[in-house]
């Protein structure tokens, strides 16, 4: 009896809902027809693959076995049909992932340069939080993410685009109290502002203060930069502000006055992720070197009007991209 790939669909989407009902939904068929596929592929194993009985299923030791290699199988199927696509590089239709405090001060600088590029690329862009967009990469349904690295992933492949360098903001009474030489460490954590948990941004700032959420005492967890850069203008507190946003932040946040800290800068490094085996003929590294451009050109507002002693940024500001 011969296993399907309609089989191995069917196993995959009921691991992952947990529940028969929902999984035959989720493939678009009959609960009906969905168990007896299930059954079938149990039977040319001739192993039990599901525990049967309560409301919601358990994968068995066995089937969580098979589910590793189902799921490797229906990825490189994938890669084999997308494979056409990229046959002459940077083309046909992109899926792209963003991190939100990314997206909206690369992307309008990204965008006009791919179009440059390919007036026939059939983009679509996806913007979530890190953990969101892996798991839609590994699915299948992104091609490539933009997000902080390293992601720690062995079956991912990342490309580093630039450094973003934070720089401390809020109001200028605040700034004042901070004194000249702002240190990450010395920060009080009772005046600093993050994003909300899950946002990779919060996480880095916490660790370049070596503190914890639980010691920070405002319980101000904003879901966007922008929000934060307008509280800290009004002076309700501190907050790090990446160069990428400078540009855009000064202008909508009157009120914010922005410093480079002293000494090693606290910074976090964007990077551009596929699958490891995704079918790379040249647009993942055309795609990289784009993106890598449109983050340079928006860091130069930042190198200009903040400047830094660091030996990093580049002697000839106007020679970098635009």
């Amino acid at each position: 009896m011969e296993i399907t790939f309609r089989q191995l669909k069917y196993l995959i989407a009921l691991a992952q809902h947990g529940h028969f009902g929902k999984a035959a939904a989720a493939v678009n068929v009959s609960q009906p027809a969905l168990s007896v596929q299930i059954r079938t592929l149990e039977e040319a194993l001739g192993a039990r693959l599901i525990e049967r009985g309560g409301r919601e299923i358990v994968v068995t030791p066995v089937g969580r076995e098979i589910l590793v290699r189902a799921r490797r199988i229906m990825e490189e199927m994938r890669e084999l049909s997308e494979a056409a696509r990229w046959e002459r590089g940077l083309g046909g239709r992109l899926r792209l992932g963003v991190i939100p405090t990314i997206a909206p001060y690369l992307l309008p600088a990204a965008l006009p340069l791919l179009r440059s590029r390919n007036l026939n690329l059939d983009l679509g862009v996806r913007e979530a939080r890190t953990e969101r967009l892996l798991e839609e990469l590994r699915a299948g349904e992104l091609d490539a993410v933009i997000v902080a690295l390293p992601t720690e992933a062995g079956d991912l492949v990342e490309a580093p685009l630039f450094d973003d360098r934070f720089l401390l903001g809020g109001s200028g009474r605040l700034m004042e109290a901070v004194g000249a030489a702002a240190q990450p460490e010395g920060l009080d954590p009772e005046r600093l502002l993050l994003l909300d948990d899950g946002h990779c941004l919060a996480d880095q700032a916490l660790a370049a203060c070596s503190l914890r959420r639980n010691q920070t005492r405002m319980d101000l967890r904003a879901s966007s930069l922008s929000t934060l850069c307008r509280l800290a203008g009004e002076g309700i507190g501190l907050t790090f502000v990446p160069e990428l946003a400078l540009r855009a932040e000064s202008a909508s946040a009157p009120g914010l006055v922005l410093r480079r800290f002293s000494g090693t800068e606290p910074r976090r490094r964007v990077g551009l992720v596929r699958r490891h085996l995704s079918v790379d003929d040249g647009w993942f590294t055309d795609l990289a070197s784009v993106l890598a451009e449109a983050g340079r050109s928006e860091l130069v507002h930042a190198w200009v009007h903040y400047p830094s002693r660091s030996d990093e940024f580049p002697q000839d500001i106007s020679a970098a991209p635009r």
